[in-house]
């Protein structure tokens, strides 16, 4: 059950991430046409500061619950 638990709590942190990378590809390929984002730099740093938050649970959980990886 532990396993199963921080699995999951890998692949939830692990999704977000890919979200906001998706999130800040699309700000830098498209920045133009979306609308909502007037200050594109602020809004890649927005993002950014999330990807780091969900790397910090991956790396706490590999870290002390995952110690052979």
């Amino acid at each position: 059950m532990k396993e199963h638990i921080i699995q999951a709590l890998l692949k939830h942190a692990e999704g977000h991430i890919e979200k906001h990378i998706a999130n800040i590809n699309i700000l830098l390929e498209k920045h133009v046409g979306v609308a909502e984002h007037p200050d594109t730099l602020a809004t890649i740093e927005k993002e950014l500061a999330i990807i780091a938050e969900y790397d910090d649970q991956v790396s706490m959980l590999r870290k002390y619950f995952l110690k052979s990886e």
